[in-house]
């Protein structure tokens, strides 16, 4: 190629190798999140699949998560005094129930959650992903939502229909309800994990389709949570 073209092209090659270089540093809104998992569980049943003992009587905080990415930024660390006006309400809320006096819980889902959640300017701190979780739980109030309508902790058994109808019917939402499957062959299912999502303007959102549900997802282990069984009997269990 003679000089003269050479010289015609390097500009449109620079042009075009920084356009590639900058959409290399530009997240794709593709890999946007957009839906974010306000995840409740119940201390007792928690306390089954990892040996603690808790003497809550309410549904704490779990974590709030976005529908996709994990661990989006392992340089951005937890720090405690950013969101130390906040901590008697996290103890309380949120608590850490394997470790009571730890932050380590707390450093877990930021890291895993709120970095990514962070991609939005509202979520964009640690102190405005934490406030903003505890914000939305207290809004739901899930835990006196469940007394109003006689769904409180019992040995007698529920019909998980009872269960998702008083959410849905509530919240005008679908959730994801999580239960613990204590053996293959068991007559009964332990309510477990609540989740109600939201969109990104902090609207309530469906977590499922309306009247979707995969059966063969539901019993998938025989510990830890997964997607109950709508056939099965879901026990509520009370303090002991």
């Amino acid at each position: 190629m003679p000089m003269a073209d050479m010289r015609l092209c390097s500009p449109l090659l620079l042009l075009c190798l920084a356009a590639a270089l900058s959409s290399a540093f530009v997240i794709s809104p593709q890999y946007m999140w957009t839906k974010l998992i306000l995840t409740h569980h119940w201390p007792r049943t928690f306390c089954v699949i990892d040996p603690c003992h808790s003497n809550i009587s309410y549904w704490t905080l779990h974590g709030l998560w976005p529908d996709k990415g994990i661990d989006c930024n392992s340089s951005w660390h937890f720090n405690a005094s950013q969101i130390e006006d906040l901590l008697p309400d996290m103890q309380k809320s949120w608590p850490d129930l394997l470790h009571p006096s730890s932050t380590g819980f707390w450093k877990y889902e930021w890291h895993k959650h709120g970095t990514c959640a962070a991609k939005a300017d509202t979520l964009n701190s640690q102190h405005k992903y934490f406030s903003k979780a505890l914000e939305l739980y207290h809004k739901l109030d899930l835990n006196s939502i469940l007394k109003k309508f006689d769904i409180i902790p019992s040995e007698k058994y529920y019909e998980f229909s009872q269960i998702e109808g008083v959410i849905e019917n509530f919240y005008n939402v679908k959730p994801k309800i999580q239960c613990v499957h204590p053996s293959k062959n068991a007559d009964h299912q332990i309510l477990g994990q609540i989740e109600i999502c939201f969109s990104p303007d902090f609207t309530l959102h469906d977590c499922e389709k309306q009247g979707h549900w995969d059966k063969g997802m539901a019993v998938h282990k025989a510990s830890g949570f997964s997607v109950c069984d709508h056939d099965m009997p879901v026990y509520y269990p009370p303090l002991l």
